[in-house]
């Protein structure tokens, strides 16, 4: 097991990157030389152009750790992926590759297990262990690219963990992917998911990132939702629904409200009409006319919980409701059903099985 402390390459900046050369005596330009060459996957040491006397100078004072794969799972049915990558401390995470008409999207993990307690979760299941940083944020989509052998153009941040809750590494990372000689690829091509930390959501509203904000909510009151997301104590729903009109009306950029429907708890017809109600008046009555979009997701079951997925007739009439007020509603496809491609369940399994 890797313990040392040493600075991540992955985790610098060009600028940082380029301070680090001058730093050790090296000349500024190194920095471009290397930088696209480490988001491609490749370690200082398989590096062709780049002189000995740097490469040492790389390996004893910096470190550079690409996830492993520890289990790879693709699915028969679509061509989904889905990895368990191990980190240079032992720890593992999931990660999911999704094929689309319009590129492969990567699905990431955040923390390793998450202290926010959602009922319905996998990933919640033993607490929060640590926070990723910003280079095994970005390590997941060069080492799933590397695997692949295909090129990424997508990342949801919707796997294990809280986003919000390691802000200043996700915020990293979004810039360190964004980086035109690394993988370059478009803030408007990421989303964020978060449970509803309010005061991350306004740090966010703040850095004016043209991502797409999608917003857990599960129910459209206080009693339903504090009942399945702990963090709805804290933050209740007319503060976090607060927080997303603010978000709007800084970033201009459309809000995906996710909605998982758990049988018998949040899935039926009345309560599809107060969630209804509940957007259109605090979301649309303002003078920013937010769009609204529900992404309808039947919960992934878990052998942990009694939570049981919405049957097919209670789904559509969900979003009946939904439609027949306004509000865009969809059924989100459900990728991988073959290998239980939602995260979490993997990383419990081999968890048990070592």
């Amino acid at each position: 097991m890797v313990t040392e402390e040493k600075t991540e390459l992955l985790s610098m900046l060009p600028a940082e990157l380029e301070a680090w050369m001058l730093s050790h005596g090296e000349a500024k330009f190194r920095a471009a030389q290397i930088f696209p060459q480490l988001h491609r996957g490749l370690s200082p040491e398989d590096m062709t152009n780049v002189g000995r006397s740097l490469k040492e100078k790389l390996l004893s004072d910096t470190r550079y750790h690409l996830p492993t794969v520890e289990m790879k799972l693709v699915s028969a049915i679509d061509g989904t992926v889905k990895y368990l990558f191990g980190l240079y401390d032992g720890h593992c995470v999931e990660s999911v590759v999704m094929r689309y008409e319009h590129g492969n999207t990567i699905c990431i993990s955040s923390q390793v297990g998450c202290r926010m307690g959602c009922k319905f979760c996998a990933s919640t299941i033993g607490g929060r262990v640590r926070d990723l940083s910003a280079a095994e944020l970005l390590g997941q989509v060069i080492a799933a690219q590397k695997d692949m052998g295909e090129r990424i153009s997508n990342i949801v941040m919707m796997g294990i963990g809280e986003p919000l809750d390691n802000y200043d590494n996700v915020l990293k990372f979004l810039h360190l992917v964004n980086c035109e000689g690394g993988l370059n690829i478009g803030y408007r091509h990421i989303s964020l998911s978060t449970c509803g930390l309010v005061e991350g959501i306004e740090r966010l509203a703040a850095e004016d990132l043209p991502i797409t904000l999608s917003i857990s909510l599960h129910a459209p009151d206080d009693e339903t939702r504090s009942a399945i997301m702990p963090i709805n104590r804290k933050y209740g729903v007319d503060a976090l629904l607060e927080a997303c009109r603010k978000y709007y009306a800084r970033t201009g950029r459309r809000i995906s409200f996710e909605y998982t429907l758990i049988a018998g708890k949040n899935d039926s017809p009345a309560l599809a009409e107060k969630l209804a109600t509940l957007l259109n008046t605090r979301l649309r009555s303002k003078r920013e006319g937010m769009p609204i979009h529900v992404n309808l997701i039947p919960v992934n079951e878990v052998e942990e919980t009694e939570f049981k997925r919405s049957g097919k007739q209670a789904v559509a009439a969900f979003a009946r409701v939904l439609e027949a007020r306004g509000i865009r509603a969809t059924v989100r496809r459900k990728l991988g059903a073959d290998i239980n491609a939602s995260c979490g369940q993997l990383r419990r399994q081999h968890g048990k099985n070592t």
